[in-house]
């Protein structure tokens, strides 16, 4: 078995010839190969289900049976683990899988293995070396094709063949600097799949954190704050295509999660790293929460103030007026998306996590207790007030337990399912009220931006009673809270 550590880009047709004439590829002539792949799978698609690939590869006159596990990516990064051997065409052995768990399930699956998609690509490898390093840059055109559909090739995939998993970042910076390359994180396989299923798109929900009481604090951030880049980064297509409104809600909470988590485990990480990333997605992070202030305001408050107020002007004034600033702010997204600047940010993010260092001699499962605990205690300080909080104040309490629910979920592999599962159905109950309180002021505030109303106004007084109605429900919620036991005591 091998562990390939692999760094994927997108790549323009127009910048593949360009790429060439980089000074760094300079007197490296490339290797010229095609490789037809058939990627197998079960009826059932089993091996799909598992994140594991397999496939029987044609490299000039050589076959080569692949086994590949499938490791979320992030920022274009991925680490796979792979088990390769000579094939005969058309015959698949797993003889060279080591793992022999994954070797028993593949086994037991051979007899009912068929195809499932094809892909075929040239490819120009050249070898370069770069620091302490020797990287493998491969320049892949050309097809996935299943069931008469088919999706194009074009990309940028860098291999550490050996050396620092730093150098692989300082190579891509200085292409980077000349070409337009952005880190992707769908592997041909994976968009086989989405092919071979004929998969609409669809807006992509947290994983849950690959986290286990063996990692130290350090690498648990590190998986956590990956997860929460590949969350953002699996719907980035769908914002910049203009799409749903979902879309926009997930980006949003995935940039809030890794705000969060960085916050959260800031005792262990460096000074200058919290301060840089605490601050860098902000920009993005405010453009997320224009668009989906007015996505809620069109989607979810106003469809009620209509019933309510039938064949008023004003709410048709407001539904038009809601939908431009909807679609402007859809517009300022695209706009932070297209800059040279984010891809850059996706690659410096995700180098910037794999060169953070333990320095400090901690447990996981200790620091979770003490940074769940802190959480909790500020939560329920504002708690125990909730009858004399003003706005202000019940609004920095919805904050304080948001962050407590993130954390809850960042730390969920290590608490017991028995005590987890109630708590956080008490503390999603509880966030959810919060929010609809929030958005109500929200409203109140974008719905003033647009009519010159006095506050006394109809609409004004449907959503202040409203908010009246939700305030008076919430001591119930935060009781129930307040009775759970906290799963990490």
């Amino acid at each position: 078995m091998s562990t390939e550590i692999e760094l994927k880009l997108q790549l323009k047709p127009d910048a593949a010839g360009r790429l060439a004439d980089h000074p760094l590829l300079a007197g490296i002539a490339p290797q010229k190969q095609r490789l037809l792949n058939t990627y197998y799978d079960t009826p059932q698609l089993d091996l799909h289900a598992r994140r594991i690939a397999v496939r029987l590869r044609k490299k000039g006159w050589q076959w080569l049976c692949t086994v590949k596990s499938a490791e979320p990516a992030s920022g274009g990064l991925a680490l796979r683990s792979e088990w390769e051997a000579p094939a005969t065409p058309g015959e698949i052995a797993f003889d060279h899988v080591e793992a022999g768990d994954l070797h028993d399930f593949l086994e037991q699956r051979r007899p009912r293995l068929e195809p499932v998609f094809t892909t075929d690509f040239q490819r120009q490898v050249r070898e370069v070396p770069f620091g302490e390093s020797r990287i493998e840059l491969a320049v892949d055109r050309g097809w996935i094709e299943s069931r008469g559909r088919r999706t194009r090739i074009c990309e940028i995939e860098l291999e550490l063949l050996s050396g620092r998993i730093e150098d692989i970042f300082g190579l891509t910076r200085q292409l980077q600097a000349d070409l337009d390359l952005h880190p992707a994180i769908a592997s041909k396989a994976e968009r086989g799949y989405e092919l071979f299923l004929d998969l609409p798109p669809a807006p992509f929900r947290a994983r849950p954190a690959a986290i286990d009481e063996g990692m130290t604090p350090v690498e648990a951030f590190r998986a956590i704050a990956l997860g929460c880049l590949e969350h953002f980064q699996r719907n980035e297509a769908g914002l910049c295509a203009g799409g749903a409104a979902e879309y926009i809600h997930q980006a949003r909470v995935a940039l809030r999660r890794l705000r969060s988590a960085i916050k959260l485990f800031a005792p262990v990480l460096p000074a200058d790293f919290v301060a840089t990333y605490g601050r860098t997605w902000q920009t993005l992070a405010g453009a997320l929460g224009d668009a989906r202030n007015w996505d809620v305001l069109l989607e979810e408050t106003l469809p009620p103030i209509a019933a309510a107020f039938p064949g008023c002007r004003d709410t048709r004034r407001l539904r038009k007026e809601a939908a431009r600033r909807a679609k402007a702010a859809r517009k300022a997204i695209r706009k932070l998306l297209a800059v040279g600047e984010y891809p850059r940010l996706l690659l410096e993010f995700t180098a910037a996590v794999y060169a953070l260092g333990d320095t400090l001699p901690l447990t996981l499962s200790g620091f979770a207790h003490d940074r769940l605990a802190a959480h909790a205690r500020r939560a329920r300080k504002l708690a125990a007030r909730h009858a004399e909080l003003s706005p202000e104040e019940r609004h920095r309490m919805r904050i304080c337990f948001k962050k407590l629910r993130y954390a809850v979920e960042f730390f969920a592999p290590l608490l017991p399912a028995r005590r987890l599962k109630p708590y956080l159905a008490a503390l999603g109950q509880l966030q959810d009220e919060l929010g609809m309180i929030n958005d109500h002021v929200t409203a109140q505030a974008l719905i003033a931006e647009v009519l010159d109303h006095p506050p006394g106004a109809p609409i004004h007084g449907w959503i202040a009673g409203r908010h009246a109605l939700l305030i008076d429900e919430l001591p119930e919620s935060l009781e129930t809270w307040l009775a759970q036991r906290a799963p990490w005591r």
